[in-house]
């Protein structure tokens, strides 16, 4: 018999309740962790694979939507489920509580009171529960939900996996917490979780310097680079309310040391993002994201390993389900991609029955991928959609014009990985653009959309400059390409040849590249060791190696100060227009 959402994690006994006795087993679930699970098997069963056998032409994810740097989505699926949930591995206190819930009351809950009555019983708790979640649900629901649950516990987690079709329905979040006996039970909702964007976007640019007290200007310049970076360690682009409020009422509860577990499923993007405190989470909260995706049709070798192990939930359509594990980095000035907030650290494809997980199966980061996309772009072979400059829809590649719009596009989101990829790899990319943006073949073509082509230009350039930031990155720490511990004339030698490189191309002039070169530089030439033995002994002291290593230094220095020339001559530039267009 095909595979059906039915038949989803039917070998988990977390899923399975019958008698008393599993009952029993699932109210033992006694820790966050143990909760994560069941709540992973519960929401993808019901709201990633359900809709997926139930929906006609189910939009699967495209993996590359679960790379950073993230994108707004296309288009909103309303038939689809979304939800916002947060649970605490502790009892909620509604008065201590900083966001505003609907309590719901378990039975054996003996904390508190209800409207001045004292403990009531266990039929009045019943039914005040079933009355506030009727309340907060459209009108249309009402009924049927009052027809289901009637009479019934909701707040007892067996109950939960059918009350979900009811709490999609809800524009707010749900809470799940513990009882005073350690069980967790569903506490709440129609909770309302704070947001203070503005105030956390300002503390977070000035803590990472993008910001100053009173520099107008300044903030103007860096806001949508500080919100976009913000959004991004929480696993979100510039997108709706219910994911802002997921990401910065995470942020929060981190600082305040709760340990908690916040979880968002978008009708746009149809992945389901978790937020959790984490024992090896220093910084940040663990963030993943579970997504069903579909295997590009090349990656042969995947393919047949998933369809061995059963792990496809439907193999004609090549789907799986896939979680994505993530590691946040904390904003660093000096280094060229200061833009990457996320890496990928690891990938998991779930086994739709029996919850298997395996992780050596490479879909995410597949730079072979990338490559052919990339080539199917400029050949005006690709078949999809991207967002450009986050306003207009391009479809397809058919024209000169859409090809130019979907490498800006590709360029901007990828900039990151071609920057920090391998050698061989970056050739390839350069090979591909080249073939197409040097082509005198469409040279005139290029030349009708001037503004367009230099706009890609722009991005590439700034790539390949930026390409060679990172390597001098490497070198100031004295590490070769391979890896290898360099000795300091290969260092300079090597920093001297990358900047000779480096001066005939930026006629692309990119401010924070150059400021990037002067810092490295600075702490290369400010080497304690160097100035010691090579720099301020006599001449005549110095061995050949030693001499060589002066005359190298002095070659960088040199360097250096053409670039500092560059710098002062292009900020005059534009102080002068600056003041031309004052007057």
């Amino acid at each position: 018999m095909p595979f059906t959402w039915k038949d989803a994690f039917s070998k988990l006994p977390q899923l399975r309740w019958s008698s008393s006795a599993e009952v029993e087993h699932l109210r033992r679930i006694d820790s966050l962790s143990k909760l994560k699970d069941f709540l992973d098997w519960v929401h993808i069963r019901l709201c990633l694979l359900r809709p997926f056998f139930e929906t006609k032409d189910y939009p699967l994810v495209d993996p590359r939507s679960l790379l950073p740097s993230f994108e707004p989505e296309l288009f909103e699926f309303k038939e689809l489920p979304g939800y916002l949930l947060v649970a605490f591995d502790r009892p909620v206190k509604p008065f201590d509580e900083i966001f505003q819930f609907d309590r719901l009351y378990n039975i054996m809950d003996h904390g508190g009171d209800l409207a001045g009555e004292a403990c009531p019983l266990e039929n009045t708790v019943i039914e005040r529960n079933i009355q506030t979640v009727r309340s907060r649900l459209p009108k249309k629901f009402q009924e049927a939900f009052l027809e289901r649950f009637a009479g019934r516990d909701i707040c007892y987690l067996e109950n939960y996996p059918p009350l979900l079709e009811h709490l999609v329905e809800m524009d707010r979040a749900h809470v799940i917490s513990q009882d005073p006996y350690g069980e967790f039970h569903l506490s709440g909702v129609y909770a309302s979780l704070p947001a203070d964007l503005d105030s956390e976007i300002k503390r977070f640019g000035l803590r990472i310097g993008k910001f100053a007290s009173g520099d107008h200007a300044r903030y103007e310049r860096n806001r949508l680079f500080v919100y976009q970076f913000l959004m991004e360690l929480y696993g979100f682009s510039i997108v709706s309310e219910r994911r802002t409020a997921a990401a910065l009422f995470s942020r929060r509860l981190f600082r305040m040391g709760e340990r908690f577990l916040v979880r968002v499923q978008g009708q746009s993007d149809r992945t389901i993002t978790t937020l959790y405190s984490h024992p090896q989470a220093k910084s940040y909260p663990r963030l993943e994201k579970v997504a069903l995706v579909r295997i590009e049709e090349d990656q042969k070798e995947a393919i047949e390993e998933l369809d061995k192990g059963g792990f496809f939930v439907d193999r004609e359509k090549r789907a799986v389900i896939l979680r994505a594990v993530y590691r946040q980095h904390k904003f660093n000035a000096k280094n060229v991609r200061q833009d990457r907030a996320l890496s990928v650290t690891r990938q998991e494809v779930i086994h739709p029955i029996t919850g298997e997980i395996r992780t050596d199966i490479n879909i995410l980061k597949d730079s072979y991928n990338m490559i052919l996309r990339l080539n199917d772009i400029v050949r005006g072979e690709y078949v999809g959609a991207v967002t450009y400059k986050r306003q207009e829809v391009v479809l397809n590649t058919d024209t000169h014009e859409k090809r130019l719009k979907f490498l800006s596009t590709w360029l901007t989101k990828h900039q990151r990985r071609i920057i920090g990829y391998s050698d061989e790899f970056f050739a390839k990319v350069l090979k591909v653009l080249d073939s197409y943006l040097l082509s005198p073949d469409n040279f005139e073509t290029f030349n009708a959309m001037h503004d367009l082509y230099q706009e890609v230009w722009r991005r590439y350039s700034y790539i390949q400059q930026a390409r060679k930031v990172k390597l001098l990155e490497d070198l100031a720490e004295r590490r070769g390409r391979s890896g290898q511990t360099l000795t300091y004339l290969e260092q300079f030698t090597a920093i001297n040849d990358i900047l000779g490189d480096l001066k005939f191309e930026i006629v692309n002039y990119f401010d924070v590249l150059v400021q990037g070169v002067l810092g490295i530089g600075e702490r290369v030439t400010s080497d304690r060791y160097v100035q010691r033995n090579y720099i301020e002994l006599p001449e005549d002291s110095l061995s050949a190696y030693g001499k060589d290593i002066r005359r190298q230094y002095r070659k960088l220095i040199s360097q250096l100060d053409e670039f500092a020339a560059i710098r002062k001559t292009r900020q005059e530039k534009i102080e002068s227009y600056t003041l031309q267009a004052v007057l």
